[in-house]
């Protein structure tokens, strides 16, 4: 089952909402510090309502050490990105797949990026609009990969 993975999020109710989506579907969730807040943050349980003990999550201290863990376990790393290079929807996800989602402010780093097997984007009408939410954006992935991946049935 596809994995999503947080890389320095900022804003506490976006993780709380994706923690969420994570209890809903059984999807592990990853978060990589620094962070901008403490997962003690009201806001941020406040947004995962009494969902948290249903998510299975995992805390890395930085970007290394996600990194050790992911390669010990396998699989690829998918960036989520504006600068990605193919829309998602063109993407063949694997049920091995860790979907990287970087801050709210920043994105994903040129170094994460570069790190990634793969990249992609979410294609969007509005030239004038930057990018998504983060919590909307990680749904959009993970249920289209949920999606072939045939988990929603």
């Amino acid at each position: 089952m596809p994995q999503i993975v947080l890389i320095h999020p900022q804003i506490p109710p976006n993780t709380g909402n994706i923690a969420r989506t994570c209890a809903a579907t059984g999807t592990e969730l990853h978060l990589v510090g620094p962070m901008g807040f403490e997962i003690s943050d009201r806001y941020l349980k406040r947004a995962g309502l009494d969902y948290w003990p249903y998510v299975n999550w995992q805390y890395h201290l930085s970007v290394e050490a996600f990194q050790d863990f992911q390669q010990a376990r396998g699989g690829r790393c998918v960036g989520f990105s504006t600068r990605g290079k193919c829309s998602y929807i063109q993407f063949q996800f694997l049920p091995n797949d860790w979907l990287l989602f970087g801050s709210e402010t920043l994105g994903l780093s040129a170094e994460v990026l570069s790190a990634c097997d793969e990249t992609v984007y979410i294609p969007m009408t509005q030239p004038h609009v930057r990018s998504l939410n983060l919590s909307v954006s990680a749904a959009i992935g993970l249920f289209e990969a949920r999606r072939q991946l045939g988990y929603l049935g």
